[in-house]
């Protein structure tokens, strides 16, 4: 070989292709079928969008003093909104009090974003959700400071929904974990309870849990003795998604490999240590995508406690259509709370995208 030849200098390698045209061309236009799919939608939208347009937004009514504005307009009728957000948002909770629910429902969202921060994870969010949730509930309930005494029956709208979701899921996820660690345990008896358990809460709809917690309990218990109706709700919710929350833990529990259990066994460490510091932040981490859409499936099974009576979001949406001066507006009222929903949902799932790329960052090689 020459030396001419020897030192010929190497072509460069060909930077990655980026930019839009690139991302359309992978994902949009990749095959003939692909392809083909895309162009269909975008005739489909092409063909529908214009009229949803005109509906929502060109031949809307913003503000009407009746409803007769919105009938001969034609399209959406947000002025429904505007005239019921108020009953939608916080049922029959006074009307002159509803800064406090208000108040409240921001310190929910504001003790959850703190929790998004992994640096407050540990006793500092403890003491954020003791905080938030103190502030909620003596905000709700009153009876102190001048602040008149409103009870549950009163309550409704998105601040029932956050109550039942939140505290529901802040107690039921502890107690799944129990429960998986008992399943996957070795103790025969402590096993068997947790899948008699798991098996029989799994086996019944929430409906029907729900229909007990309100019906069936209150003949159990003594003469004279009352249950507050949300409290049992709340337990019944509670006990349902622990039960789910529990098989998708074990799942991450079984994932560990063995290795794990041998090396933290060769530290020294006892039980609850090394499940504690080793083994459940690793099978948490792998399950974070089924977690969290237990979390979101829980967050709108919420809206089943309309069936025993409790006002929730959706079922405050319904009351306020059966206004007769402003009956028939079913769209715009089930948008509104769509969106409120879609709201949190769409939230929590990007941020538990955000978690498992941080602690898949490990795991990659």
């Amino acid at each position: 070989m020459t030396q001419e030849h020897a030192a010929a200098p190497v072509a460069p390698p060909r930077p990655p292709r980026s930019g839009p045209l690139a991302w359309m061309r992978a994902n949009l236009f990749s095959t003939w079928y692909n392809a083909l799919l895309t162009l269909l939608v975008l005739w489909v939208a092409a063909q529908a969008l214009p009229g949803v347009i005109a509906w929502a937004l060109r031949d809307a009514v913003w503000v009407a003093d009746d409803a007769a504005a919105c009938r001969q307009a034609g399209g959406a009728c947000w002025a429904f909104i505007a005239e019921k957000a108020r009953f939608i948002l916080f049922g029959t909770y006074p009307y002159q009090q509803h800064w406090r629910p208000a108040v409240a429902m921001l310190a929910v969202i504001a003790m959850l974003l703190a929790s998004a921060d992994r640096r407050l994870w540990g006793r500092p969010l403890l003491l954020v959700w003791g905080l938030g949730l103190g502030v909620a509930g003596a905000l709700m309930f009153g009876g102190f400071a001048g602040l008149d005494y409103v009870p549950t029956a009163r309550w409704g709208g998105l601040p029932l929904t956050l109550a039942l979701a939140v505290v529901g899921l802040a107690v039921a996820f502890p107690f799944s974990i129990l429960l998986a660690l008992g399943r996957t345990g070795d103790l025969p008896v402590v096993k068997a309870i947790c899948v008699v358990y798991i098996e029989a809460v799994r086996g019944v709809p929430l409906i029907s849990i729900l229909f007990m917690a309100s019906v069936m309990f209150p003949l159990f218990l003594p003469q004279g003795v009352t249950v507050d109706k949300l409290l049992r709700a709340q337990v019944g919710l509670i006990l349902f998604a622990a039960a789910y929350l529990a098989e998708v833990v074990r799942g991450g529990l079984q994932a560990i490999p063995k290795g794990q259990y041998e090396a933290a066994a060769a530290l020294g460490l006892g039980y609850w240590q090394r499940t504690r510091l080793i083994i459940l932040p690793q099978a948490l981490g792998l399950v974070i995508p089924p977690l969290v859409n237990t979390f979101i499936g829980f967050f709108k099974d919420t809206s089943l406690v309309i069936i025993i009576g409790l006002m929730d979001l959706l079922s405050t949406a319904k009351t306020a259509l059966t206004d007769p001066a402003w009956r028939g507006f079913y769209k715009e009222a089930y948008l509104f709370v769509a969106a409120i929903y879609f709201t949190f949902c769409f939230a929590l799932s990007r941020y538990s995208m955000h978690l498992e790329r941080t602690f898949s960052k490990g795991r990659k090689r």
